[in-house]
């Protein structure tokens, strides 16, 4: 479990630290699944204790070789990937990759998928007889491969029997990784939080297709993949906000962040803590340069806890 904020972090005299349910943060920034691989590639470029969590990248039962090449593409503003959901299996998670990560007081989150319901709650089963993780994130944007491939968390029925089923079988704090619903995102939250989630991620990637002109193909392996990058910025803030006004319990912010500006807007939105994602291709260093920056924004408007912002939008 991540340890108090120390006196050394308070020395600026800004208390970063928040709490995400039951699980207490020293800062709001989250290097957040599929960008920071497993954490510990990470250790020699990042100090990983200076971040509040790290979602590892997502773990299915059995390992996964992913999508076909080309996997990511450059747009204006952003980029699409088509990882495929590449990993070495949650087995081999438990083995190579978290005794490193319990070297740190970093939250660690496990994000899990899979395309089916028991398919997620075998990846519970065996990170719950492990130690070092403080929270599971599930990604309900898989297709259910019983119920024809439709993605769990665009179908309420399906995104119920998921939810409640992974709450049952999981002692840790359970947060869901929503899909960018814009037209039903309230709906999505509120059954969410109706089955026992403790938080929510919001959001997931956009579909989206980028086509070479010249070869008259997709410029991915895989045909269509996933928007991400400040382009997606000003439509996840709006629903991370409509997310707020629809439960009690924190929202997580996700989308377009790279420098403190951006996740302040989603902590006025409402959220409770940011988690960043594709700037880590830019800029390894980019979780960690955002504590920083988001330590002296709350130092030069004279605010010294940063919770006391969340949800401080003006009408």
């Amino acid at each position: 479990m991540p340890q108090p904020v120390t006196a050394r972090e308070l020395q600026s005299g800004v208390d970063l630290s928040v709490r995400v349910a039951s699980l207490s943060l020293s800062n709001p920034v989250i290097a957040a699944s599929g960008t920071f691989a497993y954490g510990v590639e990470f250790a020699n470029l990042v100090d990983l204790n200076a971040l509040g969590g790290i979602v590892v990248k997502g773990l299915s039962a059995q390992p996964m070789a992913g999508a076909p090449a080309p996997r990511m593409c450059d747009t204006a503003s952003g980029m699409v990937n088509a990882i495929g959901l590449q990993n070495i299996g949650v087995r081999a998670f438990v083995a190579e990759k978290l005794p490193a990560l319990q070297a740190y007081r970093t939250a660690i989150i496990a994000n899990v998928f899979g395309n089916t319901v028991s398919d997620y709650l075998e990846v519970i089963r065996i990170l719950e007889d492990a130690e070092g993780i403080a929270a599971y994130e599930l990604n309900v944007s898989c297709p259910n491969t019983q119920h024809g491939g439709l993605e769990f968390g665009v179908d309420p029925k399906q995104l119920e029997e998921l939810v409640t089923a992974a709450r049952a079988a999981s002692k840790r704090p359970l947060w869901v990784k929503l899909a960018p619903m814009v037209g039903t995102i309230r709906l999505i939250a509120r059954i969410t939080e109706g089955c026992g989630a403790d938080a929510l991620t919001v959001a997931n990637t956009y579909p989206a297709l980028c086509i070479d002109v010249h070869t008259f193909k997709s410029r991915l392996g895989s045909t269509t993949g996933g928007l991400s990058g400040a382009a997606i910025r000003p439509i996840t803030v709006r629903l991370v906000y409509e997310a707020c006004q629809a439960v009690q319990i924190p929202v997580i912010g996700l989308g377009g962040i790279t420098e403190p500006e951006d996740a302040m807007e989603y902590i006025l939105a409402g959220a409770t803590a940011v988690q960043i994602g594709t700037a880590h291709f830019v800029d390894p260093t980019a979780s960690e340069r955002l504590v920083t920056g988001l330590r002296q924004y709350c130092n030069s408007i004279n605010v010294p806890r940063i919770s006391d912002l969340r949800g401080g939008l003006q009408q």
